[in-house]
């Protein structure tokens, strides 16, 4: 017979309310810790990061580059083995990515990794998903907005000013979603969608556009001489910050937590805030 309270209640496992399918069962003791074995016997690991995705992980002539990409090399170094990176295209949602790259597969092709970066960071999310580790939070990303200095000499441009001027945004984002709800719709008809930042920011360098709203260090990336940003108050933004880490399958515990280790000592140390400030980017740390 169930217990009826009154008020809110909060249950002793956090994921209890969550769990919406079968949980995964523990592997056996002569599993555990193989992937470590492997990895340091092979000399190297798998990498998952997003594709075309700068500043966190893009291609420049065959080299692998990006913040994502220098921080697992960190990892890696720590491991001491090869860093080698398999650049994934992003899914229809991140349940989606974390599938296809960290614990089955895709049904064509895919390659499973040893570690997927840049994965959001949400404690619902992570009962949900639970054939996944979520570990190693390296960093926080937030939403901000770029403009032409010329187009705003004295005030800094605040949502409400996109009631009459222009702005970009990735398609389908956030920041595509705040805006459009946004004073009951207000913006409609001022927003002006990109299918990735690169394409909204250089909108904004040319002068197609007054301003443009996304991560700040996509924004950060993207700046000229003519451009500037700043992360004004966003009333009603409910995910205008988060926490970025790590996934490993969970069948490898021993595996996160050495990579766990690695990125909190880069954290202690500065290695990841270099990082961010070798590529002109703000440093933020992660919401631990």
């Amino acid at each position: 017979m169930g217990l009826f309270l009154s008020g809110q209640v909060y249950a002793a496992d956090p994921c209890a309310d969550y769990v919406l399918q079968p949980k995964p069962q523990n592997v056996g003791r002569d599993i555990v810790g193989q992937e470590m074995d492997v990895i340091q016997d092979q000399g190297h690991m798998l990498f998952a990061v997003y594709e075309d995705y700068p500043p966190y992980s893009w291609e420049d002539a065959g080299q692998p580059r990006g913040v994502d990409v220098d921080i697992a090399k960190i990892i890696a170094e720590d491991i001491g083995v090869e860093a080698r990176f398999n650049f994934v295209s992003a899914g229809e949602n991140l349940e989606s990515d974390l599938r296809n790259n960290i614990w089955k597969g895709a049904l064509i092709g895919g390659r499973i990794s040893n570690v997927m970066m840049r994965v959001p960071y949400d404690s619902s999310f992570k009962c949900r998903v639970e054939q996944v580790v979520f570990t190693g939070q390296y960093a926080a990303e937030s939403v901000a907005i770029a403009y032409s200095k010329a187009a705003y000499p004295d005030e800094k441009p605040v949502p409400a000013y996109f009631r009459f001027d222009p702005v970009a945004v990735e398609n389908d984002s956030i920041s595509d979603f705040y805006l459009s709800s946004f004073a009951g719709g207000q913006l409609s008809q001022k927003i002006q969608r990109f299918p990735n930042m690169v394409d909204a920011m250089a909108a904004l360098n040319a002068g197609a556009t007054k301003a443009a709203m996304g991560p700040l260090a996509q924004l950060e990336h993207g700046l000229t001489t003519k451009t500037s940003v700043h992360q004004p108050p966003l009333a009603g933004f409910a995910v205008s910050k988060w926490t970025l880490g790590v996934a490993v399958n969970f069948r490898y515990r021993p595996l996160s937590y050495t990579v766990d280790d690695a990125i909190n000592a880069a954290l202690q140390d500065g290695r990841i805030a270099d990082i961010y400030g070798q590529y002109g980017l703000t440093f933020q740390p992660p919401e631990r």
